[in-house]
């Protein structure tokens, strides 16, 4: 055995917050003083471990001395009590409204995960695997979001099979609230073709004609336009993957990818100073 020390490229800000959030959980739990395995602090480095270092569980377990069960157990804690701060929809909205943004941008995204064998039935009536994105050819969770005009992310909703289009994953988790606040906050959304017939407020490029026809030079302004808006936007899921690399392919169950990917939000949020 060759032992060797490291350094953590997170700010220690962000284990102190998380160790109070673990702390209040442990309190609320009625869990007694000295009975676990690691002290909130530590658990919430080896939480941050994970996110960042996208190290495998056991080999994070045997570094802390803690059994493999038990530190897929402990992921779990910083992963839900993280998650639970994440914004509500409405209030991510409001904010927006009341922090003068002109629009918001509303993008999907597949996050690839192993292999599961659930079957669906697709819109054809064949049995399907309801993981697997047709689109992006890979096993995977769609997770919608909504982003600043700049691409800083506001707000995700919960995972849906990759199996899943993009519009239908928006009317289940995002569409309603979005008509909300185009109505009576006046703030549109902008959107890419795949959530074309999203309704009202949700403005997405104009089909090109089929056959040899051209679309007419109003509309390819308007096209112009819209991708130079929206464009900015995907950048929203590349600072999510790119500073906390545990996204790029979850290991755990896919029906924890919604709930891993806002608890990945909020500690983006708590760098950027965005939490009240």
């Amino acid at each position: 055995m060759i032992p060797y020390r490291a350094m953590l490229d997170v700010p220690r800000a962000h284990a102190r917050y998380l160790s109070r959030l673990l702390n209040a959980e442990r309190r609320a739990r009625g869990t007694r003083r000295r009975s676990r395995a690691l002290t909130c602090f530590r658990q919430a480095v080896f939480g941050l471990r994970w996110f960042r270092e996208d190290r495998d569980v056991a080999s994070l377990a045997r570094d802390c001395g803690i059994s493999r069960a038990t530190g897929y157990r402990y992921l779990d804690e910083v992963i839900e009590v993280l998650a639970a701060q994440a914004p509500d929809l409405h209030e991510a909205l409001q904010r927006a409204k009341d922090n003068g943004l002109t629009h918001l941008i509303l993008d999907g995204k597949l996050f690839p995960c192993d292999r599961l064998g659930e079957k669906t039935t697709s819109v054809k009536g064949e049995q399907i695997d309801a993981w697997y994105s047709g689109k992006h050819r890979e096993q995977g969770g769609n997770v919608q979001a909504l982003m600043e005009p700049d691409g800083f992310p506001l707000w995700c909703s919960q995972v849906e099979p990759g199996s899943t289009h993009d519009i239908t994953a928006a009317r289940e988790h995002v569409l309603g609230a979005l008509y909300w606040a185009y109505s009576q906050l006046d703030l549109p959304t902008l959107a890419d073709g795949g959530y074309a017939g999203a309704g009202i407020g949700v403005h997405t490029p104009v089909t090109q004609p089929v056959g040899n026809q051209i679309l007419d030079v109003d509309n390819r302004t308007y096209n112009a336009l819209l991708r130079g808006l929206r464009c900015l936007g995907e950048r929203a899921f590349a600072l999510l993957l790119g500073r906390w690399r545990a996204l790029r392919h979850i290991t755990t169950s896919p029906r924890k990818i919604g709930t891993t990917v806002n608890a990945a939000l909020v500690l983006t949020h708590f760098e950027h100073g965005r939490l009240n």
